[in-house]
């Protein structure tokens, strides 16, 4: 790694969902960010579980790096009191400038925009675009359905079976932290 300290690019809802759990485990997720002195890469609203991550690392002394299209700014309400703050012009360039200012990706809980943005890194770890760590966090097993549907397309013959290599399951915040700091270091 260089010298700058690790960035962790966080994919989740704009929304805080059905359960305070994952609203919870977003904030406790900024907390940690902020302690081990890792940067949050995110879509830059202060809606939603985006809001909670941003906001408790933003607590916790931690540094944030928002990247918001243009159309969105007054949907998600822009967070401009970030550390670096950027608007684009589509969703293109906004998911773009996420992954390239990022050395692991994160997903909590969302909905179809977090799994756009997870279904396009996963798609480019598998044809070797990239190398990154990509972890789902499984909130009182959120994710569930998703990795069902994952083996079922690799029972089905659509991918390989090292297709669950390329991302890591973690059920929780300390587990995650721990998996990131085994994957940054």
């Amino acid at each position: 790694m260089s010298a700058s300290p690790a960035s962790v690019c966080v994919y989740c809802g704009s929304r805080f969902g059905a359960d305070p759990a994952y609203r919870e485990a977003a904030t406790e997720l900024g907390a940690a960010l902020a302690a081990e002195g890792w940067q949050l890469v995110y879509g830059a609203g202060d809606v939603g579980l985006m809001g909670a991550v941003a906001n408790a690392t933003q607590a916790a002394g931690g540094a944030t790096f928002g990247v918001i299209p243009l159309h969105l700014l007054s949907h998600e309400v822009g967070k401009r009191d970030l550390t670096s703050f950027i608007v684009t012009e589509n969703m293109h360039e906004r998911k773009k400038v996420m992954f390239m200012n990022s050395n692991a990706i994160v997903v909590l809980p969302g909905g179809a925009g977090s799994l756009d943005e997870f279904f396009e890194v996963l798609t480019w770890r598998q044809l070797g675009l990239h190398d990154k760590p990509v972890f789902l966090l499984n909130t009182k097993g959120y994710w569930d359905p998703l990795i069902g549907l994952i083996d079922h397309v690799i029972d089905q013959g659509f991918a390989d079976a090292s297709l669950k290599g390329y991302v890591s399951v973690v059920a929780d915040v300390a587990a995650l932290r721990a998996s990131l700091r085994a994957a940054l270091s």
